[in-house]
């Protein structure tokens, strides 16, 4: 037997003893391998006595692009896509309050310009001035609070399937939100998670049962404090939606969308492209909620496009 087998078998046979007895460890493998693939590494910074962590990869001395996860997210949802930025950008991708390793205080206002705000002083710490800021979802509505409140703060703007703005057709997850004893998206259990994942995207990955409970756990152990975040953002965003004041954004603009969105209407992009003059957009027909995630390399290929001519 050669040793090529010899190691190969060896290794299946680690890789099953790990997922049967310490899938936490497959979990940590995974992320490690993604963060080395996306040529990131895992940072800290102290702002207003708050440790924010964050991914950081490419070249310092290269233009910085900011990217903002959405709700129930962390930094590492931005490692999928790191690999087609860290070449020809500074990439930044942080922990919001509220999420990831952040801080969890209950007791901290999550509406949009209070994560905008704090995410200024992020920003600030590190000393980046007028970055290129991007989001998805929730951290697009950010992103958007961000270029309204600190015009002069940023570069360019991305905003992917972004929440904060009204389309002329109600989402589904609008639909659903309207009864107020349902949250979408927060799971009950683990297997909700699936019915999560399925909402989400348009082709669900298949995610092994063992690893399940390991994926999940951070989700079900804040499940009460993420709820707590979705109805205060879904109440403002009812409220006070961005609309009236997409002309406020003073910087160009990229408006990156899925073509079967069930959580904010894909009918929101021709709000975005008519409110804010300095716009162009792309619709992708094969993705839903999440194009980062979906098909990272054509959304990296749209923004690069995009930024290079800014």
């Amino acid at each position: 037997m050669s040793l090529f087998i010899i190691a190969l078998i060896s290794a299946i046979v680690f890789l099953t003893l790990l997922y049967l007895f310490f899938p936490e460890q497959i979990v940590l493998l995974a992320r490690w391998l993604m963060r080395k693939r996306a040529r990131v590494v895992r940072k800290s910074v102290t702002v207003d006595g708050r440790t924010w962590p964050y991914l950081e990869g490419g070249d310092p001395s290269k233009p910085t692009l900011v990217m903002v996860h959405g709700f129930g997210a962390d930094k590492d949802h931005w490692t999928f896509y790191a690999p087609w930025l860290t070449k020809d950008y500074r990439l930044i991708a942080p922990d919001l309050p509220g999420f990831g390793e952040n801080d969890r205080d209950g007791e901290l206002p999550f509406d949009v310009g209070s994560q905008a705000a704090r995410l200024k002083g992020f920003l600030d710490a590190l000393g980046i001035d007028r970055p290129h800021l991007g989001g998805n979802s929730m951290g697009g509505w950010i992103a958007l609070r961000f270029a309204i409140d600190y015009p002069n703060a940023l570069r360019t703007l991305t905003l992917m399937n972004n929440a904060g703005i009204l389309g002329a057709d109600e989402s589904e997850l609008q639909k659903l939100a309207a009864d107020r004893d349902y949250n979408p998206l927060v799971i009950a259990n683990l297997e909700d998670a699936d019915r999560l994942i399925a909402f989400v995207v348009r082709k669900p990955t298949f995610v092994p049962a063992r690893l399940k409970p390991v994926i999940y756990a951070d989700a079900l152990k804040h499940r009460d404090l993420l709820d707590k975040i979705f109805w205060t953002i879904a109440d403002e965003m009812e409220a006070k939606p961005l609309n009236d004041e997409l002309h406020k954004v003073t910087v160009p603009t990229l408006i990156i969308w899925g073509r079967h969105d069930r959580l904010i209407d894909v009918s929101c992009v021709a709000v975005l492209e008519k409110g804010i003059a300095d716009s162009r957009s792309h619709i992708f027909e094969h993705i839903a909620h999440v194009p980062m995630i979906e098909d990272p390399k054509a959304t990296a290929e749209v923004q690069r496009a995009f930024l290079a001519s800014h």
